[in-house]
């Protein structure tokens, strides 16, 4: 059965942050259901459809900007009472607009997340959890790392509370009370965490989870270890997941898997026979999607996907056609109805036109009068700098409620700026003086006209770090700016995982002086990506990460007057040695440094750069060739001639290029790792051999492995 399903827009509201709209259970008396949201204005707004246009049912005044909006009530009743989080207090209403209920929580951060079970309420700010009862605290848990989501398994069939957290460090936190019952790792940051079919599935202890990367799965969380039933890949490479539902848009019985992205597109998945999901319709809005529902808003007897936007529009994707097709020499007949809309339409777009050219008749003289005040105009910016792991690369994605003119970005550092295809920004380069300006990079995105999102791929160099800025002007009068900085680490490539393999030969750095645990905490933050800003609970901690371009280790294991750094990268140990020594300079900390060097481990390291490095070759010098091959096409009218290897080349030539176009610098960054893991190896020996690196290079240009691995070992 193919999905068709027509987009048409109801409202629009002030921005919005994820899961903050929701439909509520249809009365006895109609069909079709209300929208209620909240917005950053903290405005609550409840409308319902009448006749195509949407009417209001409450609106509650501004106020603190709204977190999360959850529906409530007595368990196995229709869920209706409407429950928001703004600030750190939680408030109910009726779905009538009256206020029952507001509680201030004993939270000193905002809140985050929320999740309510009858009269459990469970919240989460940025490290805190608290698990509420008829609004009396019960249950507290501090977490290790930052806290995105939180979701309790359905008391009323399982009849256990069973909390879980969807944690930044890749990690799901299974609670009992206040105490971890067990973790379960998941393949990227999880932001997102719903019960299965809307009630756990079968069992009761289904649970979805979204991630930033992009990957979807579902997981039973049973009372002893997690059951991993299945996981979606993000090979379309696709934004992260905000928001999910289940409902049977398709209409063949079995719910459907709703899912909202943040970079606009809205799939649906259905199941096939082995209960696997399979996409069966996906559809790209043009700014991200922060809530998903299934459910009947605007007519009765056409199910529909109603989800909210960034920027706070309410869209709908309806089963209901909106568009009439005719077929030749007919003429399309509008109805009374219809034609009255676009009559008032008209007029509405009038008296707007109007008006905007009033109050900017009226701007103009005030800006020219000599008491003239003028004011900045706000607007709103959701960004967001993450690593990917697989390209080693850094998406920066930046969106605001209104279009974007122009974006400038600037990095006082050295990094490679990457094609993205869903771009469609013109970028121009300015010429850089790094020597007296500290600028490595000036470049300038020109929006087309309804831009609202951006999305930027840089890549780093580990070992120079420093910032990158990106100065973000709307398309709004007067014109002004905002600008957000991002920080590229030292060891910027690296990313957190819970597993590695000891086995490896490993270099190791270790750090003794007078520091305390926070401070030598705050080094490793410094560092390293993905580490929590808080140091962790207890005397000691380790983390493990692995550098996403080599695939090569670290762990690092620290506490009070001590840190040990174990990798099986030389160069990653020679960064570290660096900058943690800079870092204690500046508080004038005395460190005493010391390090053990494995020999081994530089020729295990060349290993890992040899596939890398071998398939760059191949790719650059098949691209110095396809102009040569086509001269020689156009020659000869036919390419039978050639040699296979040849004839492949030609027929792949537009991937090759797009290929190599895509990865810029990619073969001389892996030199340059080469060459500093020839001059790390033998500074830690005392020995400085710069003037070995032309040399170097000239074995790295008629590349051979075992000749590579020859010179490292007689230099």
């Amino acid at each position: 059965m193919e999905l068709s399903l027509s987009r048409a827009d109801y409202v629009q509201v002030g921005v919005t942050s994820p899961k903050t709209m929701k439909l509520l259970p249809a009365s006895r008396n109609s069909g079709t259901q209300k929208v209620v949201i909240g917005d950053h204005d903290g405005v609550i707004m409840c409308f319902g459809m009448k006749k195509g246009e949407a009417v209001a049912v409450f609106k509650t005044l501004p106020g603190q900007k709204i977190a999360r909006l959850e529906l409530g009530g007595v368990l196995n009743t229709p869920q209706e009472k409407i429950f928001i989080a703004a600030g750190s207090e939680i408030r109910g209403f009726t779905k009538r607009g009256k206020q029952f209920l507001s509680f201030e929580t004993n939270l000193t951060e905002s809140i985050k997340a929320m999740h309510i079970c009858g009269s459990d309420l469970f919240l989460s700010a940025s490290y805190i959890y608290n698990h509420y009862c008829d609004c009396k605290d019960q249950h507290y848990y501090l977490s290790g790392d930052k806290i995105n989501d939180v979701i309790c398994l359905p008391v009323e069939r399982l009849l256990r509370i069973t909390p879980v957290l969807a944690c930044q460090d890749r990690v799901l936190r299974v609670l009992q009370g206040s105490d971890v019952t067990y973790e379960v790792e998941v393949p990227g940051p999880p932001t997102v965490l719903a019960l299965h079919n809307g009630n756990g599935g079968d069992s009761g202890e289904d649970l979805l989870f979204g991630t930033s990367d992009g990957k979807l799965g579902l997981i039973q969380i049973t009372a002893s270890k997690p059951v991993h039933k299945w996981e979606i890949q993000n090979e379309k490479k696709r934004g992260g997941i905000l928001c999910v539902d289940s409902f049977d848009i398709v209409g063949d019985g079995v719910k459907d898997l709703l899912v909202g992205r943040d970079d606009g597109v809205v799939e649906v998945y259905s199941f096939d026979n082995a209960n696997e999901p399979v996409l069966r319709f996906f559809q790209t809005l043009s700014e991200s999607v922060t809530s998903i529902q299934g459910g009947c808003v605007g007519k009765d007897g056409y199910d529909e996907i109603v989800v909210s936007t960034y920027s706070g529009w309410v869209t709908t994707l309806t089963t209901e056609p909106i568009q009439k097709e005719c077929g030749p020499g007919e003429e399309l007949k509008i109805n009374q109805e219809t034609q009255s809309k676009i009559s008032s339409l008209r007029s509405e777009l009038e008296q707007l036109q109007y008006k905007v050219l009033q109050e900017r008749e009226k701007y103009q003289q005030s800006s020219q009068s000599s008491k003239a005040k003028s004011a900045a105009p706000s607007f709103s910016v959701n960004d967001k700098f993450t690593l990917n792991r697989d390209d080693a690369s850094y998406s920066l994605t930046l969106e605001v409620q209104t279009a974007i003119d122009n974006v400038l970005v600037q990095s006082d550092v050295p990094i490679d700026l990457l094609d993205v295809d869903k771009n469609s920004a013109v970028v121009s380069f300015s010429s850089c003086d790094s020597e007296s300006s500290d600028n490595f990079l000036l470049a300038t995105y020109r929006c087309q006209a309804n831009t609202t999102r951006l999305e930027l791929k840089i890549r780093s160099i580990e070992g120079q770090y420093g910032t990158l800025q990106a100065y973000v002007t709307p398309r709004i009068q007067p014109k002004t700016c905002q600008v957000r900085q991002y920080l590229i680490k030292p060891l910027s490539l690296h990313q957190r995982t819970h597993y590695i393999d000891h086995d490896r030969p490993m270099n190791t750095l270790t750090l003794t002086g007078q520091f305390s645990f926070a401070e030598i905490h705050s080094w490793v933050v410094f560092c390293l990506p993905e580490v929590p800003e808080k140091p962790p609970a207890g005397e000691c901690v380790t983390f493990y990460f692995q550098n996403t371009f080599l695939d090569t280790q670290l762990e690092s294991t620290y506490r009070k007057g001590e840190g040990v750094f174990k990798s099986d990268n030389i160069s990653t140990i020679s960064i570290l040695k660096d900058v943690l020594s800079k870092e204690a300079t500046k508080r004038k900390i005395n460190l005493n440094i010391s390090y053990e060097i494995n020999e081994v481990s530089v020729k295990h390291t060349l290993k890992l750069i040899h596939p890398k490095l071998e398939y760059q070759l191949l790719l650059a010098k098949k691209v110095q060739l396809i102009d040569a091959l086509k001269e020689l096409q156009v020659h000869e009218g036919n390419t039978n001639f050639l040699i296979p290897e040849y004839r492949c080349i030609l027929e792949e030539a537009d991937h090759l290029q797009e290929e190599y176009r895509k990865q810029p610098a990619h073969l001389e960054r892996l030199y340059g790792m080469i060459t500093d893991l020839f001059i790390d190896k033998f500074k830690f020996k005392g020995t400085n051999v710069k003037t070995k690196v032309p040399l170097l290079l000239e074995i790295l240009d008629s590349y051979d492995q075992n000749a590579l691995i020859a010179f490292f070992d007689a230099a």
